[in-house]
């Protein structure tokens, strides 16, 4: 240690330790929906403002990456897909030690029945299509606390 340095040794290698520790994974966005061209359109539109995107074309799927997948802070789903729905899928995100994780739903046919469950579900909001774009970048960034 010269006479200059502020930080002992000892110091010193505990912050470059600490400067080496890889960063928290970004939260990324995880949209499920059975139409391709919806999943990519939706994929696009959030990573042009840096959002970083996962997609499943099922609700099996999404259920299987939010497993895998701690890196996923949010999940916008569609309600009408094959075996496993939006509404099903959500059911069962409330069941799993992922409970919490807030979920958009962007449907382009729902009644007024699925949007009553879906809100008994603790959705963050229900989109109809066409989305209104700054609608939902404005929910996802609040949803992952990110500075509009």
């Amino acid at each position: 240690m010269s006479d200059h340095d502020i930080l002992s040794d000892a110091e010193r290698e505990a912050l470059s330790a600490v400067m080496l520790e890889p960063d928290l994974p970004p939260q990324r966005v995880l949209i499920v929906d059975d139409d391709k061209d919806a999943r990519e359109l939706l994929s696009e539109i959030l990573a042009l403002d840096g959002i970083r995107c996962l997609t499943a074309a099922s609700g099996e799927t999404a259920l299987k990456m939010l497993e895998d997948k701690p890196s996923i802070g949010l999940v916008i789903t569609d309600l009408r897909m094959g075996h496993v729905g939006g509404l099903e899928l959500i059911r069962q995100v409330r069941e799993s030690v992922r409970a919490a994780m807030p979920i958009i739903i962007v449907s382009g046919d729902a009644d007024v029945k699925d949007a009553i469950a879906a809100m008994h579900l603790s959705v963050v909001d229900f989109l109809l299509k066409p989305i209104d774009t700054g609608k939902l970048l404005g929910l996802v960034k609040h949803e992952l606390g990110i500075d509009p």
